[in-house]
């Protein structure tokens, strides 16, 4: 707990944390592409909450600069493409109808075991500890999808379409409107924490449901758009992820709808206005909200992913750049694998890093970044230094992710789809 903060089926499959996955195709090595680089910028987003020194959010408009706000911004893609793809993985299995299912349903109450367990140890060295995070959230959706991928893969795209489009209308319902039962509506859709032991043992809801399992439930459908013939599908997912990007562009200049405000949101996170300079202006276009996603978040960040999608089933991974990228395909065929192992080395290379410059290390064996704010005096890093950690951990894992990698496509014991 935690203190307050049916198409054919591919035979050649490996299951990962987002799903099944079907790999061994220049079309599935795109998928898995897409997914080790947000995996890859993941970790820089974990690597700068450990590290830096600064004592405000790289969102607040008012303190942030071009340089911190984009380093912060590129990982907002990381968690829609986590969902999305699960989905995706999904509909891509050779598993089908109720296989399907009792697989993500029993997967999803695993996932949301380990988030409680291994990944919150993992964020603080504390035990028991843990979060409604993304690992949770993901969890449960997949065992809300087990139901879902019951229906037509257009029913079920329907349902996943209408909870990103349509959550929003839900905003002015709260949750201490439904008396001791508050807690379902924090779960469902409000960020927010839930006492269970007071005054702090409880679990703090950061990723409530709604619509990440919209957007799963929408990956999954998104899977029809991969059988396509080579050509027809890239000009399929170019024109998917444009339109997308173009109706996230009308709606944040227009403020129209899909602003999402939270009550626990920074100020500037919301309504899009002009700013004294372009570079305030870019980013406050830019800076939408996350917790919960709004509609305008999921659509500038499902769109570019898209297309870039379609981008990659033209890399060649055998020669030139593309020998780059078939590094970074590792970390997406491994995500679970990955995601557990680089909690725990960005922990510990905070940990070595404070004992290295003489900072405070205490706190970091005893909650870290989840139970001490504001930072100790002395503690943190610059910008610079949160990059050179953030690749020398990619260069840590690579070799671990690499080995699993091969157990996996050499073995096919159904318990390596739980890791």
């Amino acid at each position: 707990m935690g203190s307050v903060p049916q198409p054919s089926r591919s035979p050649n499959i490996t299951e990962e944390i987002a799903g099944p996955l079907v790999v061994g195709t220049s079309r599935l090595d795109s998928v898995d592409l897409l997914r080790g680089l947000v995996m890859a910028i993941m970790a820089l987003d974990h690597v700068r909450d450990y590290l830096s020194y600064l004592r405000f959010a790289p969102e607040d408009l008012q303190a942030t600069w071009p340089a911190l706000f984009f380093t912060r911004f590129i990982t907002h893609f990381c968690a829609p493409c986590f969902f999305f793809l699960a989905g995706t993985g999904a509909f891509l299995s050779r598993k089908e109808g109720p296989q399907l299912a009792n697989f993500l349903w029993k997967r999803g109450l695993w996932l949301v075991f380990v988030e409680l367990t291994i990944v919150g140890f993992a964020w603080t060295f504390v035990f028991p500890w843990g979060y409604g995070g993304v690992i949770w959230a993901l969890g449960w959706s997949m065992v809300i999808c087990s139901f879902i991928v019951r229906l037509p893969v257009k029913w079920a795209g329907g349902v996943g379409i209408a909870m990103i489009v349509l959550h929003e209308l839900l905003d002015p319902i709260k949750a201490q409107m439904f008396g001791k039962f508050y807690w379902v509506w924090l779960i469902l859709h409000q960020e927010g924490f839930i006492p269970i032991k007071p005054p702090n043992i409880g679990l703090f809801i950061l990723y409530p449901l709604v619509p990440w399992i919209g957007v799963m439930a929408a990956g999954y459908a998104f899977g029809v758009l991969l059988k396509k013939p080579a050509e027809e599908r890239r000009k399929s997912l170019l024109m998917l992820g444009g339109a997308m990007t173009l109706a996230f562009i009308l709606l944040r200049v227009t403020n129209l709808y899909g602003y999402q405000q939270d009550e626990m949101a920074l100020p500037s996170v919301g309504t899009f206005h002009v700013q004294p300079t372009v570079e305030k202006t870019v980013i406050a276009f830019l800076d939408t909200q996350k917790y919960p996603p709004s509609l305008q978040y999921l659509l500038m960040t499902l769109g570019p992913s898209i297309m870039l999608l379609a981008w990659f089933e033209k890399i060649d991974l055998k020669k030139g750049l593309g020998r780059f990228w078939d590094k970074v395909l590792v970390f997406g065929r491994v995500p679970m694998f990955y995601y557990v192992l680089h909690l725990y080395t960005v922990h510990l290379l905070a940990i070595a890093s404070a004992y290295a410059f003489g900072q405070p290390v205490g706190w970091l064996w005893h909650g870290a970044i989840f139970f001490t704010f504001p930072l100790p005096a002395g503690y943190g890093h610059n910008l610079g230094y949160v990059y050179l950690v953030w690749f020398t951990t990619l260069v840590i894992l690579y070799f671990p992710c690499k080995w699993f990698a091969g157990v996996k496509a050499r073995r096919k014991d159904w318990w390596l789809s739980y890791l």
